[in-house]
C-alpha cells in the first residue's frame, strides 16, 4: 500500500476514467475522434485540434525511459535516492512516473531503456501507474 505520507492525487470529473482505470490495473489514454491523436495527461479537449470529440482507449503499458534525475534528498513519502522519470508510451504521449524494481543509479536507468507499468495501489481509491524494466 502507499508510502506514509506520500502526497496522492486527487481525482476530477476529466481524470476519474484513468483512476478507475489504473484500480483495474489498466492504463487509459484519451483518443481523438476527429485527429485520432493519443494524449495524456487526460482533458476534456484534444490538444492537437481542440476537438470535444473523444474517447478512452487502453494503452499496451509498454514504455521506454525518456529522461530522468535521481533525487537523493529526503521527501516525505519517499526513501532517497528515488528516480522521478519521464516515460515515453509506446502509444506515443510521455508521462512523469517512478522507475520501480531497479536501482537507483545511472548505471541502472538507462535511456531508451524498455518498461512495462505495474500498479501500486495507495487507497482504496488510488491506484499509481509506476515503471519497472522490461525483464529478459
Amino acid at each position: 500500500m502507499a508510502t506514509p505520507g506520500r502526497a496522492l492525487p486527487q481525482a476530477t470529473p476529466e481524470t476519474q476514467h484513468f483512476w478507475d482505470g489504473t484500480k483495474a490495473n489498466e492504463l487509459l489514454l484519451q483518443i481523438c475522434d476527429d485527429c485520432n491523436k493519443i494524449y495524456f495527461p487526460p482533458r476534456p479537449f484534444c490538444p492537437v485540434c481542440a476537438s470535444r470529440s473523444i474517447s478512452v482507449t487502453k494503452a499496451s503499458g509498454r514504455a521506454k525511459l525518456y529522461s530522468y534525475v535521481i533525487h537523493h534528498r529526503p521527501v516525505t513519502g519517499f526513501t532517497p535516492p528515488y528516480a522521478i522519470a519521464v516515460v515515453e508510451l509506446d502509444e506515443g504521449p510521455r508521462m512523469m512516473t517512478n522507475i520501480v524494481d531497479c536501482p537507483q543509479t545511472p548505471e541502472a536507468l538507462v535511456l531508451d531503456m524498455p518498461l512495462q507499468v505495474v500498479f501500486e495501489p495507495q487507497t482504496d481509491t488510488i491506484t499509481l501507474p509506476f515503471f519497472r524494466p522490461v525483464k529478459g
